[in-house]
């Protein structure tokens, strides 16, 4: 197991965010993202740049899967278990920022 995915669980409230240390570029509606640190390269298809794009600035997941709902035909949890996968999947790959509030 990678101890970053276990470090961070992205949940409906996590805020994310683009990480500063990335470059990216649209490619015909797709993304390809640069991480500056690692040199590695990383492709995202439609919707995958369109989560990109969204979170550019801090956004919440539930913000995230509300708009993906209105812009798609996709049932609600399925948008949010596959929004949550990317997630997780970019943050491993050191791409975003995530911070869990805790209710007080």
């Amino acid at each position: 197991m990678n101890s970053k995915t276990l470090e961070r669980n992205i949940l409906k409230d996590s805020i994310v965010v683009a990480s500063a240390e990335q470059i990216s570029s649209d490619l015909g509606g797709e993304a390809v993202i640069l991480n500056i640190k690692s040199g590695t390269y990383h492709g995202l298809n439609e919707v995958g740049a369109r989560i990109w794009n969204l979170i550019q600035k801090p956004k919440t997941v539930k913000d995230i899967t509300a708009i993906l709902l209105e812009e798609y035909e996709v049932e609600a949890e399925q948008c949010e278990r596959d929004a949550i996968a990317l997630l997780e999947d970019l943050f491993g790959a050191e791409l975003i920022n995530v911070t869990n509030e805790t209710a007080a």
